[in-house]
């Protein structure tokens, strides 16, 4: 499913266009519920826009994938999906130092 979602999505040929537009948005639609969900329980940020994370986490999602399709080393893609929900949630700073 990985590779034809990637295949349709970024190819030329749009074989099957309004199929992966209905997928992607019923994708779109579960992560932005997810967030908002998230918001609510006060496990994601409040301050945060709800787009902006949607894009951040479909953005690497999608990286993750394109780099899985076009790596030549085995490349164990559900091994990656641990460490990128933890990146998602806890993010790429250290929590010991102070913001600015």
């Amino acid at each position: 499913m990985a590779i034809v979602y990637q295949a349709e999505t970024h190819g030329n040929s749009r074989v099957a266009e309004k199929k992966i537009k209905e997928m992607a948005k019923m994708y779109y639609d579960l992560v932005s519920e997810i967030v908002e969900q998230g918001q609510e329980e006060g496990v994601i940020r409040r301050d945060l826009y709800v787009g902006m994370v949607k894009r951040f986490i479909l953005g690497a999602v999608d990286e993750v994938i394109n780099t899985w399709l076009h790596s030549e080393a085995d490349y164990d893609l559900l091994s990656m999906t641990d460490p990128l929900v933890d990146l998602f949630i806890r993010g790429i700073g250290n929590n010991d130092i102070p913001a600015q």
